[in-house]
């Protein structure tokens, strides 16, 4: 399959932040092995001027999804600390548009639609078709994938560029199905017309 990079089309970074990569508060294994698949997407949608979002977890110190408030996580990408920045081996563009989510004290965010304006800013800017990569495939990847669907994007999951958790075996695994089931279409970078 060969997938052009046309004019509607941008590129989604889903939570690429220190605390979900090895030694952060909450890593997903392997969390790191998105890092340079990613900064190739990122490099052709540079070249091509086409726009990059990255999404982020930008919570306050008392979210209500930390195991401190009977949440199922551990404390994590609290707002203005190292463990919520971009890794700086990630190399976004200095236009990136940042999408901040779960920033609201009693309220949890998976997807980068969930909350924001990235709905808007996408319709905006004249965005049809989204390549969809990052953290954590069974959670904030899928939410955001699927709220996109929902939103009428076309989808394109990059699985050369995501990477799961899997609190239970096969979680990642059953995410990917249900997010091609909805109309997600599964590419890797081989795929693109570049």
């Amino acid at each position: 399959m060969k997938i052009a990079l046309t004019k509607d089309s941008a590129l989604i970074i889903v939570d690429v932040q220190n605390d979900f990569l090895p030694g952060g508060a909450l890593p997903v294994p392997n969390g790191d092995k998105v890092i340079e698949p990613l900064n190739k997407y990122i490099k052709v949608f540079m070249e091509k001027n086409l726009p990059i979002i990255a999404t982020r977890d930008w919570h306050p110190e008392n979210h209500i999804s930390f195991n401190t408030r009977g949440g199922p996580w551990p404390p994590h990408c609290i707002r203005n600390t190292r463990g919520a920045m971009f890794p700086d081996k990630l190399k976004l563009p200095d236009d990136v548009i940042v999408i901040s989510k779960a920033f609201r004290e009693d309220e949890e965010a998976y997807s980068g639609f969930q909350g924001t304006n990235l709905s808007g800013i996408l319709r905006n800017i004249g965005v049809k078709r989204l390549f969809v990569g990052g953290l954590a495939t069974d959670y904030c990847v899928k939410a955001t994938v699927l709220d996109a669907i929902k939103y009428g994007f076309i989808v394109f999951l990059l699985l050369d560029a995501i990477q799961g958790v899997d609190v239970n075996p096969g979680d990642s695994e059953k995410a990917i199905l249900e997010m091609i089931n909805n109309g997600a279409i599964g590419i890797e970078f081989t795929d693109l017309l570049v």
